[in-house]
């Protein structure tokens, strides 16, 4: 505790309500947009960690675990909402969770060996990247009128798994686009993405958990790369939050949706690389 206990009360209650609001906002986008708030929660826990002087060795490492274990129950309240909407294409699920899993697997192994600055790097590009191709697609535009054949998909979902896991988000910040590209309804995207979350956040949170044991430099009450603190101030603000994003999609047309989402990635990607560039 002796690196909290350098700050006022007054600071550190500013800290515990500046978490809370991540968490209400964390929850509206996991409803709204199936991401799972981790786009949310990576980039203010990073900077929260470098306010109170965390070493850079470590502080992204524990960012991503952090959002990856808070994604755990908001992707299980998200999901429900959008099935009972009818957008969470249960076969959908079952062709991506395989190749989904085994990304997650090759991600968590790999966290354990990349640097912080890698992290941050994998964050920001993707998000960039991601954010331009939501915001200039064409309507109508796609690859294929439908997902590839077992091989492909399994190839989409590691893919998917992967790069998720590394940047500590919900599979629907990269699902949602490339389900969309294989002319999958918006809305349909969105509540398999928010289900994929799950299957990405459960196993990749563990990975970060054990890759972090024993780890110098993290901060106080940490279980591994998985932050107590940020932990339990999170959760039951996304949890509450959720379902009234889910709400709120379903009364939005999918063009706007489409374009909030990008919106919200391209100011994250900005933010990331700043932090990189000006360090």
């Amino acid at each position: 505790m002796d690196i909290l206990s350098d700050y006022s009360t007054g600071w550190l209650i500013g800290l515990a309500l500046a978490l809370v609001a991540t968490g209400v906002i964390a929850g509206l986008l996991a409803g709204l947009l199936g991401v799972g708030g981790g786009i949310v929660i990576v980039p203010v826990l990073y900077h929260l960690f470098t306010l109170l002087g965390i070493d850079e060795a470590v502080r992204m490492h524990v960012a991503v675990g952090t959002s990856l274990a808070t994604i755990i129950p908001t992707s299980i309240i998200s999901s429900r909402a959008h099935f009972k909407k009818g957008s969470l294409n249960p076969d959908l699920l079952k062709k991506l969770v395989p190749g989904v899993i085994v990304g997650v697997i090759l991600g968590a192994i790999a966290s354990g060996y990349f640097s912080g600055t890698i992290l941050t790097a994998v964050f920001a590009t993707i998000a960039l990247l991601v954010a331009l191709n939501m915001a200039f697609k064409k309507d109508g535009f796609s690859v294929a009128d439908t997902l590839p054949g077992t091989a492909g998909t399994g190839v989409i979902g590691s893919v998917i798994g992967f790069i998720s896991t590394l940047m500590g988000i919900g599979g629907g910040t990269l699902s949602v686009p490339i389900l969309s590209a294989f002319k999958t309804p918006m809305h349909t995207a969105v509540g398999t993405g928010a289900a994929l979350g799950l299957v990405i956040s459960l196993p990749g949170a563990i990975g970060f958990l054990i890759n972090g044991i024993g780890v110098d430099a993290r901060p106080p009450l940490s279980l591994g790369y998985v932050n107590l603190i940020g932990l339990l101030l999170i959760i039951p603000a996304t949890m509450k939050m959720a379902p009234v994003g889910a709400r709120i999609a379903h009364a939005i047309n999918a063009k706007l949706l489409r374009q909030l989402f990008a919106l919200f990635l391209a100011i994250t990607s900005v933010r990331m690389f700043y932090g990189l560039f000006s360090g």
